[in-house]
């Protein structure tokens, strides 16, 4: 019985950790996404705005066959395989901010240091897209944008408008054009690792503590 609960006690221990490594931010300013079962494309958080993001992407060359048809309805996140015209939709999951008017740009940018996961290593080189503030009562912000080279760019969400001066009011979705869309984002590997990391610590902890334990019994 005392074996069981034990057991019972590691897992919950390490089901725990696992879940404190899955919520490190990346240093994009902008949570790695997360997949969402329940539906396509993924979930895009920062400090205080939350939306589940889906991109489509329509090429110059028009469908040949009906493979090429259903890659129009795929949905990508912040990997996009190809140059072509981009739709962005991201639905609101806070309901507070249905009736705050958002600005929407669709930016170009040119990495200028070695590390892509810090915004600080990017400056804007153009604005492809520019939509004025409105209203999103449905919930549901769109904006298309026409990729014309590979590369990165950014998606910026500007919750209140012309008034959205700070950045919390800013949710900056940055995205990569012209890469693998299946293939696994720095960020989670980096979050995989960590979280690998801290269970081997937690696991050694474990034994030495059992050890110890064992030694208190026998010399009682």
């Amino acid at each position: 019985m005392k074996n069981r609960l034990f057991a019972r006690w590691i897992f919950s221990v390490l089901l725990l950790a696992s879940l404190l490594t899955g919520c490190d931010r990346d240093k994009l300013g902008t949570q790695p996404q997360i997949p969402d079962l329940n539906s396509v494309g993924c979930l895009i958080t920062n400090d205080f705005y939350a939306v589940h993001l889906s991109v489509y992407v329509k090429t110059a060359a028009a469908p040949k066959d009906a493979s090429d048809r259903a890659a129009l309805l795929k949905p990508y996140c912040q990997e996009l395989p190809t140059i072509g015209k981009a739709f962005f939709s991201a639905d609101l999951i806070d309901r507070d901010i249905r009736q705050t008017p958002i600005g929407i740009r669709v930016v170009e940018l040119e990495l200028t240091g070695s590390d892509d996961t810090k915004p600080e290593n990017f400056k804007e080189v153009r604005t492809i897209t520019e939509v004025p503030a409105k209203a999103y009562s449905k919930g549901v912000v769109e904006a298309q944008a026409d990729i014309d080279k590979t590369g990165y760019y950014a998606l910026f969400l500007l919750v209140g408008g012309e008034e959205a001066v700070s950045d919390e009011d800013k949710l900056r979705i940055p995205f990569h054009v012209g890469g693998n869309p299946d293939a696994l984002p720095k960020q989670t590997i980096m979050m995989i690792a960590g979280g690998a990391t801290t269970l081997l610590l937690i696991i050694i902890g474990i034994i030495v503590w059992m050890r110890k334990k064992r030694k208190v019994v026998e010399r009682g």
